[in-house]
């Protein structure tokens, strides 16, 4: 993928180029590099890999995919908190993942770990076994593994 985005900005100097201005222009490159975009995009497949901006905006999806689920958690984190009556039932849960590589075990461990009401205490040797502590085990256990596929969703996008 960075073939392809080193191509990209060739093609946007080569654009800046041919317009034969007097001086560099950000918008005449801008408007190359936009080009860039839709040729490499058309001839993609000719370099036997996917679109190198898919990767971006899968990492822009996971990032607002976290910033959701930090927002749901806070809030309910908050709402037991704020409640007159301490309601809670804290255990802790085993869930398997079906990542493989050790960048997206860590990356799935911090993002619960993030999450407010929820910790990921121990990775198996295997790193494919996660044990989970949550605030109300009863209440949030399938809030935390619907957040959990969400997670494995969104970074598989990104890696793989």
């Amino acid at each position: 993928m960075p073939i392809q985005f080193i191509l990209n900005l060739l093609i946007a100097f080569l654009w800046t180029l041919l317009q034969d201005e007097d001086q560099f222009r950000f918008a005449t490159f801008f408007a190359g590099f936009l080009v860039g975009i839709i040729i490499i995009f058309l001839m993609h497949r000719f370099f036997g890999q996917q679109f190198y901006l898919r990767r971006l905006y899968s990492i822009i999806k996971l990032v607002l995919i976290f910033n959701w689920e930090l927002f749901q958690s806070a809030f309910l984190v908050m709402r037991h908190i704020v409640s007159p009556k301490v309601d809670i039932e804290p255990g802790i849960f085993k869930y398997k993942t079906p990542l493989k590589s050790d960048w997206e075990v860590t990356l799935l461990a911090m993002l619960l770990t993030l999450t407010p009401g929820s910790v990921v205490m121990e990775v198996s040797p295997e790193g494919n076994v996660f044990y989970v502590h949550a605030l109300d085990i009863k209440r949030y256990k399938g809030f935390l593994i619907r957040s959990l596929g969400k997670f494995e969703k969104a970074i598989m996008e990104v890696t793989r």
